[in-house]
């Protein structure tokens, strides 16, 4: 089976940087595999690339190379690392989107060999200079020792924490999906009660699946990856309650 190199950004699909960063990778081996996860993630959200990560980097056969670039800190003192697991290898900056991988690290290194780069490197697209390429000769099977210094830990993201007010629990929303679904990083061993009101005051209950409500209701339930959600039946929670990532979600227990 050929290698697969999965691709996970911010950029966007209006401009050329997919493009680039696809013609660097099989310039080297054109015989890649290259699925696109997705490239609409909300721009400089490290919440939201660790997150998406999280969720579906594991579905993967063993051996994928999972490349994955959301980098407000370009061209600053951020490193760039290879991280490897037992059955995966992960490309990108190291700001913490890698941090919430779910298994042990086998390898971490700072990618500082620039045999493996375009030259010259850009300060605004390592993710074409350095990370494309990087990727492409891990598919050609190029040893991970050879790309750089080890390095003995990695930048941690740290979920938002979980607050507690008298009878109210305050946490927040750290993803909407593509249905202006609210995730929030309350999760199921933090509530204790029943939850009785959530968002302002508007009284949900959680329900699963959707069609115990009627179109239109707000409900909340546990999403599969474990995270309290808020959702519309038929609708966008996003739009309906003008919520986006960051604000707060409180909970009358």
């Amino acid at each position: 089976m050929g290698k697969i190199i999965t691709l996970t950004t911010d950029f966007g699909e209006k401009d050329y940087f997919l493009g680039a960063i696809k013609g660097v990778i099989l310039s080297i081996n054109s015989e890649v595999k290259i699925v696109d996860i997705t490239h609409q993630l909300q721009p400089f959200n490290l919440i939201s690339a660790a997150f998406t990560l999280k969720h579906f980097y594991s579905y993967f056969p063993a051996g994928t190379i999972h490349l994955v670039v959301v980098d407000p800190g370009v061209g600053g003192k951020r490193k760039p690392v290879l991280v490897q697991t037992e059955k995966y290898v992960f490309v990108g900056p190291d700001n913490g989107i890698f941090s919430w991988i779910n298994e042990p690290f086998q390898k971490m290194f700072h990618l500082t060999n620039s045999k493996f780069f375009l030259n010259p490197v850009s300060s605004t697209f390592q993710a074409r200079d350095i990370f494309a390429p990087v990727a492409a000769y891990l598919s050609l099977d190029v040893k991970v020792d050879e790309f750089g210094k080890p390095i003995s830990k990695i930048v941690e993201l740290r979920i938002p924490r979980v607050r507690f007010k008298k009878n109210k629990l305050i946490g927040e929303v750290i993803q909407v999906d593509n249905f202006g679904n609210l995730i929030s990083n309350i999760q199921p061993e933090t509530v204790k009660s029943r939850i009785r009101a959530i968002k302002g005051g508007k009284i949900l209950h959680v329900r699963q699946p959707f069609c115990n409500v009627a179109k239109g209701e707000i409900l909340a339930y546990w999403r599969s990856a474990g995270f309290l959600e808020i959702g519309v039946n038929q609708g966008s929670a996003c739009e309906k309650l003008k919520t986006e990532t960051g604000e707060k979600v409180e909970i009358t227990l």
